[in-house]
């Protein structure tokens, strides 16, 4: 809360702020019996009393003595000033009055104190938030229960200046006590703050599981928007409040978007980042190839984004590869025009290992040597047959014949494109060979093929006799390259 910091500063902040207050507008005398007030000190407040100091001084925040005992709770020092007559209406410049910052503290000893004396009971900062509002908040049941079941001050539970009452700050802070005590006095509402956010929205904002619970025992609308056309589902998830969103997904939710939202809770997880969240939701049978308002795919989005992780898990869940969105573009064209080489590299690998899948061509097994996963290969296994294919590529291959290759080993023209979307110069052709190589040797592993005795059958097929038999001949010479030859 604006303000409330500053003022409850550890001592250690004091007695720094006490010595560089050389602009503070108090006098020094002034500026000694505040300090005396926030340490406590009553020995040197009886002192500059006797001396006549202004007990009502403010420094340049409008601050006064009283502020500070209040703030820290000084018991002593709150009677000193009540028996010297301090004011107790002076407001700092947030409009902070004593009796605001008592309800936010929870002192209920110095807040019955201040109401005897005579502080103003319904007194708003320039926020607009009264004592409820700043116990509600700061989870001070006792003040809340002294002011509506002693004093039976019903009309302090009203919005703020953002339209929040009691009920919606305390569920916004997550605070359970305080919230299981406002329902028992009946003040459970359901009405929106000035941004149409109900109480389960605010509480689902900040992850406040256990109070949503409490709150859906009061509430079925579950699936309830604000104005931004959100439910708490989607909320939580925007904010990556994964215990949240798996607890909503346990209450069986409707995971489909409805028409009035833009995108369904797979996108807003992939475009927040939260892959926690994305595996509990494709977990909860997730539609993985919803469509947003653009046409776009959950995978779409992670191209983009260039984002290892989100495509791995994605392309890991079968996601579709095929879908385009509203300009005609795939995920791998989406990936290929945001130069996101190694997501273009995945999407290729993922594209032909289904492909292989679907042809049977691999086992129903994916292997235990090798899991399934689209990454970039830097295992030690194959560090001998990448260093060969490097080779290949960026010392034998001549423009244009990388291209021969992958065709014969039937990348698409999509693909090829793809790949060739990279430009790093005139020899851009030996990294773009590399890359295809690498995806090549990919789909090999999967099917549990031996690399170097496939490259050189497809060498001699596609017309590189001669290359085939450097590949033999390297290969042959290396018996720790025959370690990783069958996979």
């Amino acid at each position: 809360m604006k303000g409330l910091s500053r003022l409850l500063l550890g001592e250690g902040e004091a007695i720094r702020g006490a010595a560089a207050a050389c602009h503070d507008g108090l006098l020094p005398d002034e500026r000694q019996f505040q300090y005396a007030a926030k340490m406590n000190d009553l020995e040197t407040m009886e002192k500059l009393f006797k001396k006549n100091v202004n007990i009502n001084a403010v420094d340049t925040l409008k601050r006064t003595a009283f502020h500070f005992a209040v703030a820290r709770s000084h018991v002593s020092v709150v009677d000193f000033l009540l028996h010297h007559k301090a004011r107790l209406d002076m407001a700092d410049q947030h409009g902070l009055t004593v009796i605001h910052l008592a309800a936010w503290t929870g002192n209920l000893n110095i807040m019955r104190k201040l109401v005897k004396a005579g502080a103003d009971q319904k007194a708003e900062n320039e926020e607009g938030m009264n004592v409820l509002h700043f116990a509600a908040q700061n989870n001070s049941v006792k003040i809340v229960d002294y002011f509506l079941q002693d004093l039976h001050l019903n009309d302090l539970n009203k919005p703020d200046g953002n339209g929040k009452k009691p009920f919606l700050l305390a569920s916004e802070k997550g605070h359970v006590d305080m919230v299981n005590s406002l329902i028992t006095m009946k003040l459970f509402t359901s009405e929106e703050d000035k941004e149409g956010n109900t109480a389960l929205h605010l509480a689902a904002k900040n992850g406040h599981s256990e109070v949503v619970e409490i709150l859906l025992e009061q509430w079925e609308e579950i699936n309830y928007f604000n104005q931004n056309n959100n439910s708490a589902l989607q909320i939580a998830i925007q904010n990556g409040h994964l215990s949240l969103v798996t607890f909503l997904i346990d209450k069986n939710i409707d995971l489909v978007p409805k028409p009035k939202q833009k995108s369904s809770p797979l996108h807003l997880a992939v475009i927040n980042n939260h892959l926690p969240v994305v595996k509990s939701l494709l977990d909860a049978s997730h539609d993985i190839n919803s469509l947003n308002h653009r046409q776009e795919t959950p995978l779409h989005l992670a191209a983009d984004l260039g984002n290892v992780e989100l495509v791995e898990v994605l392309l890991k869940a079968g996601c579709n590869l095929k879908t385009m969105d509203k300009h005609g573009k795939t995920a791998l064209a989406v990936a290929s025009r945001s130069s996101h080489a190694l997501i273009v590299d995945m999407i290729i690998k993922a594209e032909r290992y289904y492909a292989m899948k679907q042809e049977n061509l691999s086992h129903s097994n994916d292997g235990s040597d090798f899991s399934l996963s689209f990454k970039q290969d830097h295992s030690t296994q194959t560090q001998q047959i990448r260093s060969s294919l490097w080779n290949l590529a960026y010392n034998q291959l001549k423009p244009q014949e990388w291209k021969k290759l992958a065709l014969f080993w039937k990348f698409t023209d999509e693909q090829i494109k793809a790949i060739e979307e990279q430009w790093t110069g005139r020899r851009s052709y030996k990294e773009h060979g590399h890359r295809m190589l690498l995806i090549w040797l990919h789909g090999i592993l999967l099917a549990r093929q031996n690399p170097v005795k496939q490259m050189h059958e497809d060498l001699v097929e596609a017309g590189f006799q001669t290359l085939a038999e450097k590949i033999r001949a390297a290969s042959s010479t290396d018996m720790d390259s025959r370690k990783c030859l069958v996979s």
